[in-house]
């Protein structure tokens, strides 16, 4: 395909899943400029991310910290470009996630914030954060229990340069959507809590392409997409 058909096909992608989540959103009764789109392009080169940004699209995930380092000295020519890092922290990294990165969205230890706010204080930079829940309470997942949010947002209050945001989950695929609905509600909840009790709290980061809608109907403000955007995944 060539880049031009490329930049299109992404366009389009783009402009289809704001269609849905303008759907998803009414149905809501709720309006659609209150959900954010966060691209999430691990593994997709520097080409299709400015193709992306072309199209309008400013904020990206990545789970991979040297690749994050990597596109976002890459593409530091496009301006207002907001980075997210979204994957599992290692203690090793947060140096170059606080260089790179403009938001944390999967921050589930303290040790990490710890050492993430001294970084951000040596490069005298604020860092949004989000506190990843293990709302399935899965084996394969990371991020806290519902039960351990308050007192961990607590703890983050006392580092001065990481504002903590709200909450981010990638819950279990049910069949049973009673069960996705109930898990939904419940971090929904969870996330109001937080967002009364401080002020800077504004972001639910819940769904995923087959999710969709069922986070926005739940409360969610921030959707992921990664394959209907960029198409599928060579590795």
């Amino acid at each position: 395909m060539s880049e031009n058909n490329v930049n299109i096909t992404i366009a389009n992608r783009l402009a289809t899943a704001h269609d849905k989540i303008s759907d998803a959103s009414k149905k809501a009764g709720r309006l659609p400029e209150h959900v954010s789109l966060i691209a999430v392009s691990k593994t997709k080169p520097p080409s299709d991310i400015e193709a992306a940004f072309r199209a309008g699209q400013l904020e990206f995930g990545e789970n991979y910290v040297q690749e994050l380092a990597d596109k976002a000295q890459q593409l530091s020519k496009l301006e207002n470009l907001c980075w997210h890092f979204i994957g599992p922290i290692q203690s090793n990294k947060t140096a170059l996630i606080a260089e790179h990165a403009n938001w944390v969205d999967s921050l589930d230890r303290i040790k990490i914030a710890r050492r993430l706010n001294k970084h951000c204080e040596e490069l005298n930079k604020q860092m949004n954060v989000l506190i990843q829940v293990n709302i399935s309470d899965s084996n394969t997942k990371s991020g806290i229990a519902l039960l351990d949010v308050a007192n961990f947002a607590e703890e983050i209050q006392e580092f001065k340069y990481l504002t903590l945001r709200g909450l981010m989950a990638i819950p279990d695929e049910y069949l049973d959507k009673n069960k996705q609905k109930a898990e939904f509600e419940q971090l929904n909840t969870c996330f109001l809590a937080l967002k009364h009790q401080y002020q800077t709290v504004d972001t639910l980061s819940l769904g995923m392409t087959n999710d969709m809608e069922a986070a926005i109907l739940s409360g969610s403000t921030m959707i992921r997409l990664g394959t209907a955007i960029f198409g599928p995944r060579t590795n």
